[in-house]
């Protein structure tokens, strides 16, 4: 893999309403318009040789949205796993899910259990939903495990560094590709909305003016044209 590719991309799908409520459509359907991204996304990062992609499709925030907007989101991640399964085992594709698991309604939960077991050997990529996921909640479900093994002898409070910490963040599957190289966030908002608060550290940003259903692949190759401009010093001169 080349290193001007980001071996790390993150992705908060920012503007699906928005989009939909500019077009005279109920907010739910920029939803459905949104996951053809996602699909087209997915696919192409894969083909670049991008060793891990996380997508923020929920946050711990959005709960607060009608439950009509809620259903309809439930139901296409549902059928976006469901058709994408085959595609994606046949390219090495591995899935992965952070958040707060145990809130989704149990069909969901079913549906990407069985999908993350299906896809379990995929070793091209790592595609993570990040799905009632909040930042500051993963840091803090983090220091309580540490704690609790601290408490039961597996761990001492000295033994603590960044690297022993990792271990304990959702995130920690995805290895030396768990630290964020590029993260993008579309609609045009420039904040990260407790998104991979950690993991972000040291991220490149890039925030697109384009709602979700409008960021085509052509924008995606904007953006890491970007990110291959940038000068990574890492604090050094």
């Amino acid at each position: 893999m080349s290193a001007l590719v980001p071996k790390h991309i993150a992705i908060i799908m920012d503007g699906n309403g928005r989009w939909a409520q500019a077009r005279g459509y109920p907010r739910f359907y920029g939803h459905l318009r949104g996951s053809n991204r996602v699909k087209e996304i997915v696919r192409e990062a894969r083909r670049l040789g991008v060793s891990a992609l996380t997508l923020y499709a929920f946050s711990t925030e959005n709960w607060k949205r009608p439950e009509e907007e809620l259903s309809v989101l439930w139901k296409t991640l549902k059928k976006y796993v469901h058709r994408q399964i085959k595609d994606m085992k046949k390219n090495g594709i591995r899935l992965h899910v952070i958040g707060e698991i145990e809130r989704l309604p149990t069909d969901v939960r079913d549906e990407l259990k069985r999908a993350m077991n299906e896809l379990k050997d995929g070793n091209q990529m790592i595609l993570t939903f990040a799905l009632s996921y909040g930042g500051r909640a993963e840091i803090i479900q983090a220091a309580t495990q540490f704690a609790k093994d601290c408490m039961n002898g597996i761990a001492t409070p000295e033994s603590l560094n960044e690297k022993k910490f990792e271990e304990y963040l959702w995130t920690s599957p995805l290895g030396e590709n768990s630290d964020v190289d590029l993260l993008i966030r579309t609609s045009g908002e420039k904040r990260i909305s407790n998104y991979l608060l950690w993991q972000a550290s040291y991220a490149e940003f890039d925030f697109p003016e384009l709602n979700w259903p409008d960021y085509s692949v052509e924008e995606f190759h904007k953006s890491l044209e970007n990110f291959k401009n940038r000068k990574r010093r890492f604090g050094a001169v």
